[in-house]
C-alpha cells in the first residue's frame, strides 16, 4: 500500500535589501507556491500554499524521476513561455480542477524544486538551509520536476544576480541565510525577497461595469486588502491588463458573488463606488503597480491574474518602510 509522506506547509519570505554574509541567493520564480510529495513507489500528490490537494489540477507533475525516493519538496509550480522563462498570465490557462488532453499540450506545468524537506524517511527541517540544498542536488530531475540554480555570496554578489533577473525578464531573488532552519508557515527575516517590480495580491470587493467596447462586462474591479487589525481596506482600482477571455472569465466567477453593500471596512470614495456591483470578497488576485499614494491607494495598476493558491485572509497591506 502506498504512503505519500504529509505536507508541509510552507516558510515565507519578508521583503526587504538583499543581505550579504553567509546567505544563499535562488531566482524568484513566477508561479504559484506548491508543496510536492512523493511515496517509495512514485504515487505523488500536490499540495498548495493554503493546504488544498491540487493534484488533479497538475496531473503532469509526477515524482516519477526520483525513481522510488520518498520525499517532500518546495516549490513552484510554473508554465514557461517560449523563450523558457516562467509567465504567470500562462498559468493562469490551468485553472480547470481537470484539464484535458489539449490543454496539458498546450500549457504544460513544471514543478521548480528550491528545497527538500523530507528524503528518503529522514525529515529534515532542522537542518540548516546549505545542507538542505546539498541533498536537493542530489535528487535526480526530469519530467516536469527541475531543479534551478543556487547560489551563495562567495560565488557571486546578489547585485550581479540583480542584473542577470533585467536582463532574462525574470521577477526577481530571494536571499536564504545558510544556517537557517524551516520554519513551516512561518514568514521570517532568514528569508528576504527581492522584486523587481511592485505587485500586491488584493481581495475582489465589487466590479464596475464597463463602456464602449467593454459594454456588458467589466471595467473595473475594486481592490482591498487587510490591515494590521484583519480588518479589509480598500486600496483601489484596475481596470487594464485583461483579455476578452479574462473578463468573460471573471464575469462568471463574480456574477454568484453578488451582495447589496461594499464589503470593505473603509469607505469606499463617492466618485469611485458610483454605478459599483459589490461582491462578497472571496476571489484573490494578483496586480502590478507603480507605487502608493499617501492616502493608502494603489498607482497605476495592471491586472496580472486571479491567484488561486490564496485565501482571501491571506492579503494583507505592506508593512509601512
Amino acid at each position: 500500500m502506498s504512503t505519500v509522506p504529509d505536507a508541509i506547509a510552507p516558510m515565507l519570505a519578508t521583503d526587504g535589501d538583499l543581505p550579504t554574509g553567509g546567505w544563499g541567493y535562488e531566482y524568484k520564480w513566477d508561479g504559484y507556491r506548491c508543496c510536492l510529495r512523493v511515496a517509495r513507489d512514485g504515487e505523488t500528490r500536490l499540495t498548495s500554499r493554503r493546504g488544498l490537494d491540487i493534484t488533479a489540477t497538475y496531473p503532469d507533475v509526477t515524482g516519477e524521476a526520483l525513481d522510488g525516493r520518498e520525499a517532500v519538496l518546495d516549490g513552484e509550480i510554473v508554465v514557461l513561455d517560449d523563450q523558457g522563462r516562467p509567465s504567470f498570465p500562462l498559468l493562469q490557462t490551468r485553472h480547470l480542477r481537470t484539464p484535458d488532453a489539449s490543454l496539458l499540450e498546450r500549457s504544460p506545468v513544471h514543478f521548480f524544486a528550491f528545497d527538500v524537506l523530507l528524503l528518503d524517511g529522514t525529515l529534515l527541517l532542522d537542518e540548516p538551509y546549505s545542507a538542505r540544498r546539498e541533498l536537493l542536488a542530489s535528487v535526480t530531475p526530469g519530467g516536469r520536476l527541475v531543479i534551478p540554480p543556487g547560489y551563495t555570496d562567495d560565488d557571486i554578489s546578489p547585485d550581479q544576480l540583480l542584473e542577470v533577473v533585467r536582463q532574462h525578464g525574470l521577477e526577481g531573488l530571494v536571499a536564504k541565510k545558510l544556517d537557517s532552519r524551516y520554519y513551516p508557515g512561518k514568514r521570517t527575516r532568514q528569508w528576504i525577497k527581492r522584486a523587481l517590480w511592485h505587485t500586491q495580491e488584493v481581495v475582489i470587493g465589487g466590479w464596475r461595469p464597463g463602456e464602449g467596447r467593454r459594454s456588458g462586462t467589466l471595467g473595473a474591479l475594486l481592490l482591498g486588502a487587510h490591515d494590521e487589525s484583519g480588518e479589509l481596506r480598500y486600496i483601489g482600482d484596475v481596470g487594464t491588463g485583461f483579455s476578452e477571455k479574462v473578463l468573460e472569465d471573471l464575469h462568471t466567477r463574480l456574477a454568484p458573488l453578488a451582495r447589496k453593500k461594499p464589503p470593505f471596512d473603509s469607505a469606499v470614495p463617492r466618485d469611485r463606488a458610483r454605478g459599483v456591483r459589490w461582491v462578497s470578497p472571496e476571489l484573490v488576485g494578483e496586480v502590478v503597480h507603480r507605487n502608493w499614494t499617501p492616502d493608502g491607494r494603489l498607482r497605476h495598476t495592471t491586472w496580472r491574474g486571479l491567484r488561486a493558491d490564496k485565501a482571501p485572509g491571506d492579503v494583507v497591506l505592506p508593512s509601512p518602510s
